[in-house]
């Protein structure tokens, strides 16, 4: 039976290091070369997604921003993205600033790249968030600008923020009860002080990204691996939903099998055993 296999990134195929290991890098390309269907859903945007596995040698479009998107592995562009239109983004972002949040808000260029605006305070894990990524080539970063002050950019596809989780759930619950918008939100997996939102156009997850790429490929069976929040509306929709051993009580509840822990490349070793099988 033709399987298509979705893993999330960190805490799940990436190790504790941020990485895929050289030996799960390895097996993947193996399986994928033998006509596995691997990829991954992240939160993640093309610009950290690319470098992480450029050993995997994978043809399958990886779920990008929460699946606001879809990202081509081969041709290196984007498609199927969905956008948050300006009444929607207006609300997100009012409601964000009685909540003294400031997101970062992503828009997609015609060139492919994304400018990322953001106006206000940069609290120290902000400033590390975008300090390990403004050397990327796919996303430019605009602070306190003119225009980051606009409510309702065009082309906006994502609102991601982080801070206290006293701030953070609460605006996250108002937002659903509210507004025609997806939303998660969840705590950090390196830090229990740090909590993240992300604000999508309506109807959009993981798992709608999942069920579309199944369908590109007629894929009749549904393997998914998470650690966290994000990724329980993937693991609901899959025929087999996998948990590593380090991730959050929540999803191991939520997951069909629990394997090792991102350490122990329990992805990779998992997918081969079960593709063998399938056989």
């Amino acid at each position: 039976m033709k399987t298509l296999y979705v893993s999330d990134l960190d805490g799940t195929l990436l190790n504790s290091d941020s990485k895929v290991s050289r030996r799960s890098a390895e097996i993947l390309s193996q399986l994928s070369s033998k006509g596995a269907l691997i990829t991954v859903a992240t939160a993640r945007t093309p610009a950290t997604v690319e470098p992480l596995l450029a050993d995997v040698a994978s043809t399958v479009p990886a779920i990008v921003m929460t699946g606001a998107s879809l990202w081509d592995r081969v041709n290196k562009c984007y498609f199927d993205t969905r956008f948050i239109d300006a009444a929607t983004s207006r609300s997100v972002r009012e409601t964000a600033a009685r909540y003294g949040v400031d997101p970062f808000t992503y828009t997609l260029g015609d060139n492919g790249i994304l400018d990322i605006y953001r106006n206000g305070t940069i609290a120290p894990c902000v400033r590390n968030f975008i300090d390990e990524r403004s050397h990327l080539p796919l996303k430019r970063f605009h602070l306190d600008t003119p225009e980051g002050d606009d409510y309702a950019l065009p082309r906006t596809v994502l609102f991601f923020a982080m801070g206290k989780p006293d701030k953070i759930f609460p605006l996250a619950d108002e937002l659903r009860a509210t507004i025609p918008c997806s939303v998660s939100s969840y705590l950090d997996i390196f830090f229990d002080d740090t909590a993240i939102i992300e604000v999508l156009a309506p109807g959009l997850s993981k798992a709608d990204s999942v069920k579309k790429i199944a369908k590109r490929y007629d894929a009749k069976r549904i393997v998914t691996f998470g650690d966290n929040l994000n990724d329980l509306s993937m693991m609901e929709i899959a025929d087999v939903a996998v948990a590593v051993d380090n991730a959050r009580d929540e999803v191991k509840r939520a997951a069909d099998i629990i394997i090792g822990t991102n350490d122990e490349d329990s992805v990779a070793r998992f997918i081969a055993d079960d593709f063998s099988a399938m056989q």
